[in-house]
């Protein structure tokens, strides 16, 4: 009865159960992404990189994050000129994606495990002044051990949907301990608020979302011109952004009916390891596909390009007419719009999009997105806007608009980490 008496306890102790299927784990996502299997002591706490000046701390889990977090990394090394920037990452993708965004600016590693031995060596050899997690990385034993170090611990950018609170729900005594060690909570909206503060968050403020503050790099812009130029400038151009495992095949479908001449369909997968299984799936629907690695000029007969490559989304929507976000058609909860509307881009979204909740009402509600109950009426929408350009610019001004509107989350993030540094 000690466990449920004590949550957190019960916890770690289910974790130590699952320790010896840690490697195979690693060994399995190696097996489809090899860089899994690098770097494998990080997430045990062991690190070979050290840092001379005081630390900054950022946990941004996979790609979404680190990208979010870009306008809030600059902001801190101009702040902080004198303290390293650390970036945590779960994913391989996550990790490189910070590579290629910070380069030297910032160091990389892999967040540990949450085992209470991994978190506090990690605690301790970087020793950071301050740690922010984003969005929803809510880790017991590293809460607590920061909490035990008295490192304070931000919860930035947070979202919280109701499914996700429901689970959390299940384990009343355990969040609430959690949330209750946190220095801070600044959600994205008000609905993220209250359900933090219904499981427990204390000190929970709204400070919106850092997406709507982020800019397209001008290197990842004149990608996209040349991306264009590649694609054709006289084709009607859909980006199917971040698809996940099933969406291809139902758009694929439903393109099949298209009255559209001229169309190409440019599909980005959202996880790389995916890349190979996208390619056949395109093969056997019959369509005539090029690959974005191949880098040449795409022809004129050919009905898909496969976007196998990592860190160009936005040249990809540079490059498009209208995109199609993915992990919506089917129950994965969406993905990120934002950063398609910040470039002036028409928007469609499936039926599921509760991860992207609030961004993706506002959105519709400003007239830079459509929503769309299944694949096959995607078909009719691109036919709508293809047909009036005067429609497709009305929604491209909306979408800018939206973006515009909803930015300064980046100056309320700073707030909250110059007040936490201050009191350390």
């Amino acid at each position: 009865m000690k466990y449920f008496a004590y949550p957190r306890y019960f916890y770690t102790f289910v974790l130590w159960l699952l320790l010896p299927y840690t490697p195979f784990h690693l060994l399995w996502r190696g097996g489809k992404q090899p860089e899994y299997l690098h770097h494998v002591p990080e997430r045990f706490g062991f690190y070979s990189i050290n840092a001379a000046r005081p630390v900054i701390w950022l946990h941004t889990v996979s790609v979404g994050e680190t990208r979010a977090a870009a306008s809030l990394i600059q902001r801190l090394s101009q702040t902080y000129p004198s303290h390293t920037l650390l970036l945590t990452h779960t994913t391989p993708t996550g990790r490189a994606a910070g590579e290629q965004l910070y380069g030297d600016k910032v160091i990389r590693v892999y967040l540990p495990y949450d085992y209470p031995f991994a978190v506090d060596r990690f605690l301790r050899h970087f020793k950071p002044c301050v740690g922010i997690l984003l969005e929803t990385e809510i880790w017991f034993n590293l809460i607590h051990a920061c909490k035990c170090q008295q490192i304070p611990l931000l919860l930035l950018n947070a979202r919280l949907s109701e499914r996700s609170a429901r689970r959390y729900a299940y384990f009343p005594k355990l969040t609430h301990m959690g949330l209750g060690e946190l220095r801070g909570i600044a959600a994205q909206t008000e609905a993220d608020a209250q359900r933090l503060s219904t499981l427990g968050g204390e000190h929970v403020s709204v400070m919106g979302n850092l997406k709507f503050d982020i800019e397209a790099p001008a290197a990842q812009l004149e990608l996209g011109r040349k991306l264009r130029m590649l694609f054709g400038d006289n084709r009607k151009i859909l980006l199917a952004a971040s698809t996940r495992d099933g969406e291809e095949l139902l758009l694929l479908e439903a393109l099949h009916h298209s009255k559209l001449d001229n169309l190409l369909l440019v599909i980005v997968p959202r996880h790389p390891q995916r890349f190979n299984d996208v390619e056949k799936i395109i093969g056997h629907a019959g369509f005539t596909q090029q690959k974005r690695s191949d880098n040449t000029p795409v022809h004129a007969d050919t009905q898909v390009v496969l976007g196998d490559s990592m860190g160009e989304m936005f040249a990809y929507y540079a490059a498009c007419d209208v995109a199609f976000i993915g992990g919506s058609l089917l129950p994965f909860g969406g993905q990120n719009l934002i950063e398609a509307c910040a470039l002036g881009k028409p928007v469609l979204i499936g039926p599921h999009t509760y991860n992207f909740e609030q961004a993706s009402e506002r959105a519709i509600a400003s007239g830079g997105a459509l929503r769309v109950e299944n694949a096959n009426a995607i078909t009719p929408a691109l036919e709508k806007l293809f047909s009036d350009w005067e429609y497709m610019h009305e929604m491209s001004t909306a979408g800018l608009r939206f973006v515009q509107e909803n930015q300064g989350a980046t100056s309320r993030a700073l707030a909250q980490v110059n007040a936490a540094i201050s009191t350390a």
